[in-house]
């Protein structure tokens, strides 16, 4: 496989993962929560949308993953919200269910087989068989489900309730006091969030034509790292700027992700490598705060380096 191919599907990976770093943008950036349920809802996305593509219905197989997706999302916020569970130990839990769930969703088995089922990527390839945009298939659909996501969040959040779940995030006690029930925004972003999660998971089984139980694992981790890739490179700003942000941290991860594996590297170090990038993503911003301190640090050890000598001269020639 030459460069241009690992880059281009290096762009295609970064855009469907790009979503579920979109449903973190809404649930850990704006709600302040950190949905660790994510893994096994991306899972349950793609074997949700998987079973349904197989029986013969593949656009009908994205609904079904965003649906599932909401369910989770309702199940991890009604443990929240209604049984007073800490938001950490909430998604765990869903998350160690939700492995049971998916194996049985998938009939029992750990890996469904898609290479001779009508995805929603075969659609599209029919679609542009014989125009210059021929073999952009995955490219195209992974732009307009990233672009359909971004503006809806755009919108979204600056809708009432948007605005709401916005400052629930930020500062729960005046939610409740401004007569806004923080359960309800809560239940709420973790639906819309969970939604967005399972739509990832069904496109990249649809795109992969395969779907294996682990396929989530470690989603969440090298998401919110892809979340902070995107912070340092797009800094603060408007809603559209940071949502932006959130998708090329996805596609500077996932480059670095396939710069690594043209080194030829063993499969059991791709996991070491994903581990060194997300360290990098999440130390890299402190550090670049701490520069200007370390800076002056070193800027004062060399002046004293400098002076002392000086000093010493001073007292002999006495």
């Amino acid at each position: 496989m030459d460069i241009v191919s690992l880059l281009q599907t290096a762009f295609e990976l970064g855009l469907i993962s790009g979503l579920t770093v979109l449903a973190l943008f809404l649930s850990y950036t704006m709600l302040n929560i950190c949905d660790l349920s994510t893994d096994g809802c991306f899972t349950l996305g793609a074997s949700v949308g998987a079973v349904v593509a197989i029986s013969g219905h593949p656009y009908l197989s994205i609904a079904a993953a965003m649906g599932a997706g909401m369910l989770s999302g309702l199940v991890t916020a009604f443990l929240q919200t209604k049984m007073g569970i800490n938001s950490l130990l909430a998604g765990i839990i869903v998350n160690t269910g939700l492995y049971s769930i998916n194996i049985a969703v998938m009939g029992n088995s750990s890996l469904l087989n898609m290479n001779k089922t009508e995805t929603v990527f075969t659609k599209m390839k029919d679609a542009l068989s014989g125009t210059f945009l021929s073999g952009q298939g995955k490219l195209i659909i992974g732009l307009i489900a990233v672009a359909a996501v971004v503006i809806f969040l755009v919108v979204f959040l600056k809708t009432r309730l948007g605005l709401a779940i916005r400052a629930t995030g930020d500062n729960p006690d005046m939610v409740k006091a401004s007569s806004i029930n923080p359960v309800f925004t809560t239940i709420v972003g973790l639906c819309i969030s969970n939604a967005i999660t399972g739509l990832s998971g069904c496109l990249l089984a649809q795109a992969q034509k395969s779907v294996n139980i682990d396929i989530g694992q470690g989603i969440v981790t090298i998401s919110l790292a892809s979340l902070l890739i995107g912070r340092a490179f797009m800094g603060k700003g408007s809603i559209l700027k940071r949502a932006v942000g959130a998708v090329v941290g996805a596609l500077a991860f996932r480059l670095v992700y396939t710069v690594a594996l043209r080194f030829n590297l063993p499969a059991y170090m791709l996991k070491l490598v994903s581990a060194i990038i997300v360290i990098i993503a999440i130390a890299g911003p402190y550090f670049k705060n701490r520069l200007p301190e370390l800076r002056r640090q070193f800027a004062h050890r060399k002046g004293q380096a400098v002076t002392e000598p000086e000093d010493k001269g001073g007292k002999g020639d006495a």
